[in-house]
């Protein structure tokens, strides 16, 4: 079931006007939880947006105008004082994999849930950051628009594993044969 869920998840940019349940939205956050975490101190925070003024402005400063449509908005921060404070400056590597983690956790479970969603990166922080209060020293990772799809996704290309996978080395294309042993 799970390689269903992985293999089914798409990028979708084309939203039904039904409203989701908010609840079901929680459920998919609240698997977050079980994300790894460096130091167990779970930097990622999220925040849930149904405002359909604010969704609109979020809109203009990600330069997506199809986030307009949905009724759900998740915003994903990541709160380093605690991660930095412990590891310094390899905390900053570690928040990025952990908001990274807790983000595709979220995108499983909300396909589980029947769900969709496009990973937003391109905003303009400031903009974001003033419209919701998220203090300087959080940091927005991910802008999340929730709804159902349009229509069913078009099948996505697969990368070849071979053309992303070395033995030993960068680059090593060849596993090593084992030695035969006389026994």
């Amino acid at each position: 079931m799970i390689n269903e869920i992985i293999e089914t998840r798409r990028s979708v940019r084309k939203f039904k006007s039904k409203k989701p349940d908010w609840r079901t939205i929680l459920e998919c956050l609240d698997s977050t939880r079980f994300t790894p975490m460096a130091g167990n101190q779970f930097t990622p925070r999220f925040i849930l947006i149904d405002d359909k003024k604010k969704i609109k402005k979020i809109a203009e400063a990600s330069e997506q105008e199809f986030i307009e449509s949905v009724h759900y908005i998740v915003i994903v921060c990541s709160d380093k004082r605690l991660t930095t404070n412990a590891y310094e400056e390899r905390g900053e590597k570690y928040i990025k994999q952990q908001a990274g983690a807790a983000i595709q956790t979220f995108l499983l479970k909300l396909n589980e849930a029947g769900l969709s969603t496009c990973w937003i990166g391109h905003f303009y922080d400031e903009k974001i950051k003033h419209l919701i209060k998220i203090p300087g020293e959080v940091d927005i990772e991910a802008i999340l628009p929730i709804g159902y799809a349009w229509e069913k996704p078009k099948k996505k290309r697969k990368t070849d594993l071979n053309s992303v996978l070395y033995f030993n080395e960068y680059k090593n294309k060849r596993m090593k044969t084992a030695k035969k042993m006389n026994v």
